[in-house]
């Protein structure tokens, strides 16, 4: 088998309902460049990171699904993004 074939066949990637995704799991689902992303997010048109270190940025999946399912009309929630302490 080529490495083109077993590309082909692999399962489309899915992002889970729950929880929280780094930027190269986002990149798969979304069409869209980290830098349209950063600005999106300080448009209130796309879900706002969570930074969870210096190095380490998070979205949460239920807003990135929210936003696939209408990214016209999506806007972005400030309470929804908000991670607490503990969790």
């Amino acid at each position: 088998m080529s490495a083109n074939n077993a590309f082909a066949t692999q399962a489309p990637v899915t992002l889970p309902l729950d929880g929280l995704s780094k930027w190269r799991d986002l990149r798969r689902s979304i069409c869209l460049s980290r830098e349209t992303v950063r600005k999106r997010e300080q448009e209130g048109k796309f879900p706002r990171s969570i930074r969870l270190t210096q190095r380490c940025t998070v979205w949460n999946n239920r807003e990135i699904h929210r936003y696939l399912a209408d990214p016209l009309n999506y806007r972005a929630a400030d309470a929804a993004n908000e991670v607490t302490e503990g969790a």
